[in-house]
């Protein structure tokens, strides 16, 4: 169980870092973003989805 939810938090970080290189936040911003996913991976993740810009 515990293997299956690692790979699927690792599956939604990736996503979120292409996420974010991809879209139309300013460079400072996109590392602001990918520092938060990083140091706070669940949470980051979560307000990545919800608050996060969008793909331009």
């Amino acid at each position: 169980m515990e293997m299956i939810l690692g790979l699927l938090h690792l599956i939604l970080f990736i996503w979120a870092l292409i996420s974010i290189v991809g879209s139309r936040a300013s460079g400072l911003t996109k590392l602001l973003w990918i520092l938060i996913v990083f140091i706070f991976p669940l949470v980051g993740l979560i307000v990545w989805f919800f608050l996060g810009p969008k793909k331009g």
